[in-house]
């Protein structure tokens, strides 16, 4: 599907075709709709294709005076167990013309450009107009961030008090997407990086500092990252050794218990064989010595914090 809109009176505004100054939108374009693209604005075929590769990592490419940006963007779905972070890949090529966005599926965040709610958006301006996506991309990258951080307090405040197996698989999946964000703001810094240099888009003095937010903020998320995923990982390894002491001391006990059960059988065992000599062939004698021996080995090993 292809949008167009355009900056009219400060707002950006749903236009029916393509104007001069335009923003081309695309969301899981058919294959007509790229060619019509390809052909307008003489691109590269390989830039659609990497556009909508779901596996593709962030880089930038230049090709015939059409250059192509991917970044990958955060992006939060929900399942039987809860919402998954991931990431999807957001392609941005930049032609003498226009700006052309392309991803495989509806994201919110460029809806926040679409509806207006990001304020100073010029879409002439092509290159300002990429360094506002990208600040919006790592403002996300915060803020889901922070949603992490929340979710995985409430998981290990419910750990705590049961200790079950859901709970930690919880932990598993929000480190997966914290592993996720890491390495993908990591490639997006990398892709910042080249175009500040400047080669690759055409900078102007006014995006300097802009550029300049846009990279602190990355790396203020790849920081925030790394915090959360080294202290998620210490709160698994500290759980699980938690609940292996738990296992020892319930073999502990367990062990302890079927000990002082055992004095009953050995001795019953004795006094049941058919010979002669024992002391006291009495049926009290037997049970009344297992139970001082039963009492005696619990003392004992309560002593010792077997019990």
């Amino acid at each position: 599907m292809l949008t167009y809109y355009k900056t009219i009176d400060g707002k950006i505004q749903l236009i029916p075709e393509y104007e001069p100054g335009c923003w081309i939108h695309c969301i899981a374009p058919k294959e007509e709709e790229i060619n019509g693209l390809i052909q307008d604005f003489s691109i590269e075929p390989d830039f659609f294709r990497a556009a909508t590769d779901e596996e593709e990592s962030s880089h930038i490419d230049s090709e015939d005076g059409n250059t192509l940006i991917i970044i990958d963007i955060p992006c939060v779905e929900k399942n039987e167990d809860g919402l998954v972070y991931t990431t999807m890949p957001l392609g941005i090529i930049l032609t003498e013309k226009t700006v052309i966005t392309v991803m495989t599926r509806e994201n919110p965040l460029l809806n926040e450009f679409t509806e207006g709610v990001v304020k100073g958006v010029q879409t002439n301006l092509k290159t300002r107009f990429i360094l506002n996506i990208m600040l919006r991309v790592a403002t996300r990258y915060l803020q889901y961030l922070k949603q992490i951080d929340k979710i995985s307090m409430q998981v290990e405040a419910e750990l705590r008090k049961s200790m079950k197996n859901s709970e930690l698989f919880h932990l598993l999946s929000i480190q997966k997407s914290l592993v996720y964000f890491s390495s993908s703001l990591k490639a997006n810094e990398i892709t910042i990086e080249k175009i500040m240099r400047g080669r690759a888009v055409r900078l102007y003095e006014e995006d300097q500092d802009l550029l300049e937010d846009v990279l602190i903020e990355v790396k203020q998320a790849i920081e925030m990252s790394n915090i959360h995923l080294n202290i998620l990982s210490g709160t698994m390894d500290a759980f699980a050794s938690i609940i292996s002491n738990n296992l020892n001391i319930v073999m502990k006990v367990l062990a302890s218990i079927t000990l002082i059960i055992s004095i009953p059988t050995v001795i019953s065992s004795m006094y049941g064989m058919n010979v002669s000599g024992l002391p006291i062939p009495e049926f009290w004698f037997p049970v009344g010595m297992a139970t001082v021996c039963m009492l005696a080995a619990a003392y004992f090993l309560r002593k010792k914090n077997m019990l």
